[in-house]
């Protein structure tokens, strides 16, 4: 006798976040139609799930809270005060620190986390305009960009102190690492290029062109390939990460790629338009725009449960 295999868990809520709508627009993933529109706070740009996997944090930048979501039903649950200007948020690997980024007030706030409790551990000035945190697996070193200082900082989690600040490309945006901790790569929004950082020497090992205004990360979820959004060139650009070469590219895609997120049968990749005021669904078999959903002003966050994996 055979047994078949279960198909894995389709998500059917996309929740995307309409920063300059102060809203969430809820789209039906399998009419790929907006069933609601949610009041959140002033400017929710990013978004990630709690450590047990639950519960949705929206950060709400202008709003200086964080709102809490039920990622099935798009319920609001709860809100967490007084997280002064959460542009973009994260929590280490082993869930002991929420790292902040303060874009708009220029500074890094440290929190140490209990369960849903954040405290206040160390705020940091390190330069202009934060942007997005990466960690090492270890939960030792949080990275930060600093768009408009044009660095990169390396945060030792544990002394609360600054190990290094180094110059990089223009306007420095969205984090990765790749496996095992041996590369950084930073995405340049002033330019065309991906920076490929040995973090440990703080030295650049090469330069991935991409397109005009590399932006934000969403791996693929084979430990190989990331994606890589090219907000200027409308484009998505596919890198392998053992090899440091671009493998693929998608294009003709409306204004402003930004944030990505895959369904976890890896079938489609779901991905907002900052300055279309739009979401498109890309079909990566043939890695082609296949649907495309007017939201609010300014789409940022796109998220759904289950995904694939951050791998």
């Amino acid at each position: 006798m055979s047994l078949a295999l279960a198909e894995p868990l389709q998500p059917k809520l996309a929740v995307i976040l309409n920063s300059a709508d102060a809203s969430v627009s809820l789209i039906d993933m399998n009419t790929r139609q907006v069933v609601k529109t949610v009041p959140v706070g002033k400017e929710p740009h990013h978004l990630m799930m709690t450590p047990d996997q639950k519960i949705l944090m929206i950060a709400n930048s202008a709003g200086n809270d964080v709102v809490l979501m039920d990622p099935i039903s798009g319920e609001i649950t709860g809100r967490i005060p007084h997280i002064i200007d959460p542009y973009q948020v994260g929590y280490s690997p082993n869930h002991k620190w929420f790292v902040a980024n303060g874009n708009r007030l220029n500074r890094v706030d440290v929190y140490a986390a209990d369960s849903a409790n954040l405290t206040l551990a160390k705020s940091f000035k390190l330069g202009r305009t934060p942007s997005h945190v990466a960690f090492t697996s270890d939960s030792k070193i949080a990275f930060v960009t600093l768009q408009d200082s044009n660095e990169v900082a390396a945060i030792d989690l544990e002394s609360q102190a600054i190990l290094w600040k180094i110059q990089t490309g223009k306007t420095p945006a969205g984090l990765w690492m790749t496996p095992g901790d041996q590369y950084l790569l930073i995405g340049l929004t002033g330019e065309d290029n991906v920076q490929v950082l040995d973090w440990k020497t703080q030295k650049e090992v090469k330069r991935i062109q991409t397109g005009k205004g590399a932006h934000n990360f969403r791996p693929l979820g084979d430990k190989k390939h990331v994606f890589v959004s090219n907000r200027v060139a409308s484009s998505i650009t596919l890198l392998n990460m053992q090899t440091l070469e671009k493998e693929g590219e998608i294009t003709g895609l409306p204004a402003g790629p930004d944030d990505m997120e895959i369904t976890p049968d890896g079938k489609t990749m779901w991905v907002t338009f900052r300055f279309a005021k739009k979401v498109g669904v890309i079909d990566l078999s043939t890695m082609k725009l296949v649907s495309v959903i007017p939201v609010g002003r300014s789409p940022h966050g796109v998220f759904f449960y289950p995904r694939a994996a951050w791998e």
